[in-house]
């Protein structure tokens, strides 16, 4: 089964752990949708380049013990190559799901099979509240989810 997945990946934390290895446990193939610079530039913080995130992704996935085929390529909407390539599935968290229903509305304007939705769940931070990037960009939680300690200043 071909399964497309898709995100910003940076920085990378416990919640695009558990996205990766879902997609790589349903799929015989995975491809990654990374998106460019210009599409992460929409993103609250300071985001890596392209370049960087697809390095850093790279050595992730290799830590990840798979004989499932896996491939990064560049995107620059939500859509990314779901539209151009045969997947069977797509792997979003509740926050991105609803591109996988565009995606398939597409799909079917295109007379393609629409995709096999699979949901995975938020990982939660120590505070209860989804890990983000956003929050670790702002130096709310660390990639595990921990809450950073802010010193007092008198």
């Amino acid at each position: 089964m071909k399964v497309a997945v898709g995100g910003t990946f940076s920085p990378i934390h416990d919640g695009h752990i558990r996205l990766l290895k879902t997609a790589l446990s349903k799929g015989t193939h995975i491809v990654i949708g990374l998106t460019s610079d210009k599409m992460a530039s929409d993103k609250k913080g300071k985001i890596e380049n392209f370049e960087k995130r697809k390095n850093k992704l790279k050595s992730k996935l290799e830590e990840i013990k798979t004989n499932t085929k896996w491939d990064i390529v560049k995107i620059n909407s939500p859509i990314g190559v779901t539209l151009d390539e045969r997947f069977d599935a797509i792997v979003v968290t509740p926050e991105t799901i609803h591109n996988a229903e565009k995606i398939n509305k597409k799909r079917k304007e295109n007379g393609l099979e629409e995709l096999k939705i699979i949901k995975v769940d938020l990982v939660l931070a120590e505070d209860g509240k989804p890990i983000s990037s956003t929050r670790i960009r702002q130096n709310e939680i660390d990639k595990h989810g921990n809450l950073v300690k802010k010193e007092r200043r008198p």
